[in-house]
């Protein structure tokens, strides 16, 4: 993590670092968000429970596509993870 930086003078830096700074801990809590329910889907396929794998990857694809909808991730992005985690999910379907 980066040191502070020195503090601004003027009133517009001020509040633009304010900003910067809540949109920091939003978006990296988004991005946390994202990573926890990837994981719940790869636990719910080794463990190999059809309802369970249906459930995890529904709450993940929603979280996934929020965050987009919300500028955490770039829509791509949250279609690449979206795709990528049913793919897993589907081995335990087949």
């Amino acid at each position: 993590m980066a040191g502070k930086a020195a503090p601004k003078k003027n009133l517009s830096a001020i509040k633009r670092a304010r900003q910067a700074e809540k949109r920091n801990e939003r978006n990296q809590a988004g991005k946390t968000k994202i990573k926890t329910y990837a994981k719940k889907v790869e636990a719910a396929v080794k463990t190999k429970d059809k309802t369970q794998v249906d459930s995890v990857l529904k709450e993940a694809a929603k979280v996934i596509s929020s965050a987009a909808s919300k500028g955490i991730i770039h829509k791509n992005t949250a279609s690449r993870k979206i795709s990528r985690l049913a793919k897993k999910a589907n081995t335990v379907k087949a």
